[in-house]
């Protein structure tokens, strides 16, 4: 499972020209689910990012995690996570898991997150065709892989 996290101070997810979910400051999470992916990896990223200190402390410090600083979060599905571009120009994405495999870990992962801060997860539409807009503070953007654990 790979998120890319992006410390935003507004984000927003729109749908055939509609705004579906919108954020103030927190975090703007894409996450890709490959077909190996478990619970055990929604569980840890959930946990991962939830913990991040990227958030600045009173002497501008990337100090504080999002729920520290009662951060609200915006997840998004997004598959070309997964692209692999090694051969060729145009990128493969078979290491994407299949919505029957993704759409059950995509949810879990938004309840683990759910879990660990205090304010309501806001989400695009799994498969939708969406546009993201973002403000990204600072700007701060993290790649995490959960299987290249640290």
């Amino acid at each position: 499972m790979r998120g890319l996290v992006q410390r935003v101070i507004q984000a927003s997810v729109t749908i055939d020209g509609s705004v579906v979910a919108e954020i103030g400051n927190g975090v703007l999470v894409l996450v890709g689910i490959e077909a190996a992916d478990t619970t055990e990896d929604s569980s840890w990223l959930a946990s991962k990012i939830s913990a991040l200190r990227i958030f600045d402390d009173e002497n501008g410090v990337m100090n504080k995690s999002l729920v520290e600083i009662r951060g609200e979060a915006l997840v998004v599905s997004q598959f070309t996570l997964h692209a692999l571009t090694k051969k060729g120009n145009r990128p493969s994405y078979i290491k994407a898991a299949r919505p029957e495999v993704a759409i059950p870990l995509y949810e879990q992962f938004i309840y683990d997150l759910q879990l660990t801060i205090s304010t309501p997860i806001k989400t695009g539409s799994f498969g939708a065709h969406m546009q993201l807009s973002l403000i990204n503070d600072g700007p701060v953007t993290i790649w995490i892989d959960t299987k290249s654990r640290e």
